[in-house]
């Protein structure tokens, strides 16, 4: 188990004047020197707030892209501090060179970004030597970025070894979505799994087909399992010469009483874009010119009819093409399903991933789902069963 800012702030000695150092998720788009996207800065805002409002230096570490351990000027946090401060409607400093002077001078209650954590060489390799310097600084060390989990870096796995250690409120709950998601959840249990190759998602297939009783496969890799069953999926994207390891899937859910289920009908187009020419088709009957590029509207209604019948859910993947209108329609419809069952009670929903969160928002459905978690590695790596350091390293 891990401790929670709970335990931090019930400290009989108190926050007030101290500093700690805070792990967020700050790898936000940019345009033009502006962030685009203010979604993680948003999602920081929780643990912030009520560290500095507990009257704490709240010390802010982050990266952001991939300087290689070299200060470079276009890699700057700077004007990420600027777009935090607008975003929390407070002061939000920044300091380029930290030592413990420039701390102690730092008031109570302040919220301050230190620069790109992968300015230090040591960054990456979890280097001891700078985890003692950045330890240091603090007097705890909060974890707040789910989503760099699973790096073994100073600044996600390191420092928890050096101080007092605590989960930030998001990744509280992140924890707490992914435990009833596939921890200890409630079955029947549904999860939909998309996207384009079955080799990026091979482990995440492993290990659902021992936790689930119902696998969705849907997008290209769905192509590759049907191919695998002796249907000629025609020109679509398929990894033929992964048919052994598609029916080993089938194989090995079968033993765990697992169901996999394949689009029976789809839709096809002889070219990829927006609005083109297209058709729904039983899989049987896809010419050799064309693309299954969605799932069809008999295989999603029956879909629907599935999750009706589960009380847990965990989406990563769009069905189709779903960037392309009209292959957005099956993804939309099972999503807007999922949410209905959510907001009626009858249902747990988490979903993660950059393609399933824009999916999700495209289907205006988001917003009514248990959770959405907008990590992508280290979501995919859980999904995967795998141990995430930055998790493991919270553990009491």
């Amino acid at each position: 188990m891990f401790k929670t800012l709970d335990d931090l702030i019930a400290d009989r000695h108190g926050l007030a004047g101290k500093p700690v150092l805070v792990r967020e998720d700050l790898n936000v788009p940019m345009h033009e020197g502006r962030v685009s996207d203010d979604t993680r800065l948003r999602a920081a805002m929780p643990t912030l707030a009520e560290l500095a409002d507990h009257g704490a230096k709240v010390l802010v570490l982050a990266h952001f892209g991939r300087p290689k351990g070299k200060v470079d000027p276009e890699y700057t946090l700077r004007p990420i501090a600027h777009a935090l401060a607008d975003v929390m409607g407070r002061p939000v400093g920044f300091l380029e060179s930290p030592d413990r002077h420039a701390i102690d001078v730092l008031d109570p209650g302040s919220i301050t970004v230190l620069e790109n954590s992968r300015f230090f060489p040591g960054e990456e390799k979890n280097d001891p030597v700078l985890a003692r310097q950045m330890a240091a600084l603090g007097d705890f060390y909060v974890n707040d970025a789910f989503s760099a989990a699973h790096r073994a870096h100073v600044t996600t796995e390191g420092l928890a070894h050096l101080l007092p250690a605590f989960a930030g409120r998001q990744m509280e709950a992140e924890l707490k979505a992914l435990e009833a998601a596939l921890g200890k959840p409630e079955h029947p249990v549904a999860a939909v799994v998309g996207g384009s190759k079955v080799s990026t998602k091979l482990d995440v297939l492993t290990n659902l087909v021992g936790k689930v009783d119902h696998l969705i496969i849907g997008g290209g890799m769905a192509n590759t399992f049907l191919a695998a069953r002796g249907v000629d999926v025609g020109k679509s994207l398929c990894e033929h010469d992964l048919a052994d390891t598609a029916n080993a899937i089938f194989d090995a859910a079968d033993a765990a009483g697992c169901t996999v289920h394949l689009p029976y009908d789809v839709v096809v187009a002889r070219e990829f874009g927006a609005n083109v020419p297209c058709r729904t088709a039983n899989v049987h009957e896809v010419e050799a010119d064309e693309m299954i590029l969605d799932v069809g509207a008999a295989a999603v209604e029956a879909l629907s009819d599935v999750l009706k019948t589960c009380r847990t859910l965990v989406w990563n993947g769009p069905l189709g093409a779903f960037e392309y209108p009209p292959f957005d329609t099956a993804t939309v419809a099972l999503a807007r399903t999922a949410a209905a069952l959510t907001r009626e009670g009858t249902l747990v929903s988490v979903a993660g991933g950059g393609d399933t969160v824009a999916a999700l928002n495209h289907a205006g459905a988001a917003d009514d789902f248990s959770f959405v978690s907008t990590a992508g590695g280290a979501f995919l790596e859980w999904m995967e069963g795998k141990e995430l350091p930055g998790v493991k390293s919270l553990e009491s």
